[in-house]
């Protein structure tokens, strides 16, 4: 592979000290860098399984909504500047749909950066797919912006206020929206820096926001990922094998007049900066914790019996008579059977963005939800959690964007084709 007999790279790193074993980590700074000499001019080991991993660019759905999570995430709106239409927005979503087929292949992207600079950057050089994944979509001022108000969907409508909202309008929506991940943070960087110069021409940065995940392999068997309050999160999620995913997950064929066929294969994404707050929530005993969610911290069980995956007993109570998920716990009010079967496939990002002006973690949850439509899947279970959650307390919700997320692009093709050509 190329770039791989130059730099050593972190695996060849992490290899050789793992073979030096613990005398080797002693060593302190003088002895890194003579095993570093040492091992540099070694044969190069083979791509790990992290590192060889490949999702495919086209297919009947983008890539990065039933991908398992990824260890790195970016999430990055932009604008199209002034003067820019449909004939711009299609050239470069064009761009940007060939840049990602290469980038999720492993190869380098040289010769199609819009900003003229006609090189790769070289950051992943020596790196393999590392599972990278880039998803697009679009906001509803981009139907605006080019001309195409009559396609927009009704799913695009505003979504309604919260209680719990906190938003920073400049840090919320966008007229397109992308979704970077990767099981390697610099394979992460490479697609955003790649996405970024493609678009300087055409489109300038909203917002951006970063994220990240347990990387796989760090625990001894495959589980739900943690949050950052310490809990399992993602029990709940319809699974890929439910007869009906498909049906709560991706936009139908012929579900709307022609009009938004353009949308068939597709999704919509909610997606929200929720700020934890962790010094408050951390001084509550791990019993308390758990009351609040509604299940085990250890396990991600329900507090009425079980495993993770046993279903929930929201009937049951304890001897005491009280019922052992309370009624105000989040796995209660944000369960389907609360809310008339409504469901969404809940694929965050953590982020940690420093110390808050308050002097607390600014951390918290980059939470993206994939439903058909917004209305029957995040809609109805946020307007039941706002009324009376008992995690609310401990989350602010302080950004906001809803994106229609076309279906794939078949070979040949660019994502929004149907949209921008029809």
């Amino acid at each position: 592979m190329p770039g791989t007999t130059g730099a050593l790279s972190r695996r060849r790193l992490l290899g050789s000290a793992g073979a030096a074993g613990a005398a080797g980590l002693v060593l302190g700074a003088a002895g890194g860098a003579t095993g570093y000499a040492a091992t540099r001019d070694k044969a190069p080991t083979a791509l790990t399984s992290v590192g060889s991993s490949e999702v495919m660019f086209h297919g009947k759905h983008q890539p990065g909504i039933t991908t398992p999570l990824q260890a790195s995430g970016h999430l990055i709106a932009f604008d199209l500047v002034p003067g820019a239409g449909r004939k711009e927005a299609a050239a470069l979503m064009r761009r940007w749909s060939a840049a990602a087929q290469r980038l999720m292949a492993g190869e380098p992207t040289a010769g199609g950066a819009a900003d003229g600079t006609g090189h790769d950057t070289g950051i992943a050089l020596d790196a393999g797919p590392s599972s990278l994944t880039v998803t697009f979509g679009f906001g509803a001022t981009f139907f605006e912006r080019t001309g195409l108000v009559g396609r927009r969907p009704p799913g695009l409508d505003p979504l309604p206020p919260f209680s719990a909202d906190h938003l920073d309008t400049a840090r919320s929506n966008g007229d397109l929206w992308v979704q970077i991940g990767a099981d390697d943070a610099l394979v992460a960087f490479h697609a955003l820096r790649a996405v970024q110069k493609e678009a300087a021409s055409t489109a300038t940065v909203r917002w951006q926001m970063n994220g990240f995940n347990r990387t796989p392999g760090a625990t001894a068997k495959p589980m739900t990922a943690r949050n950052l309050m310490g809990q399992i999160d993602g029990t709940g999620n319809p699974k890929p094998a439910d007869t009906d995913f498909d049906q709560r997950v991706f936009v139908p064929s012929g579900a709307d007049e022609a009009t938004y066929e353009w949308l068939a294969g597709g999704s919509y994404a909610v997606v929200r900066r929720i700020r934890m707050l962790l010094d408050d929530w951390e001084k509550l005993p791990v019993e308390h914790q758990e009351r609040v969610i509604g299940r085990r911290k250890a396990d991600g069980a329900p507090l009425s019996g079980g495993t993770e995956t046993t279903d929930m007993d929201l009937d049951k109570a304890g001897p005491d008579g009280k019922l052992l998920i309370p009624d105000n716990a989040h796995a209660r009010i944000s369960s389907p059977e609360r809310n008339s079967g409504a469901a969404m496939l809940r694929r965050p990002f953590s982020y940690h963005d420093g110390i808050a002006a308050d002097g607390t973690p600014d951390a918290g949850l980059l939470f993206i939800c994939w439903q058909a439509d917004p209305l029957r899947g995040f809609v109805p279970v946020q307007r039941k959690l706002d009324r009376g959650d008992a995690l609310s307390p401990f989350l602010r919700h302080e950004a906001s964007g809803l994106f229609a997320v076309p279906g794939g692009a078949a070979a040949g093709e660019y994502v929004g084709q149907r949209l921008l050509e029809s």
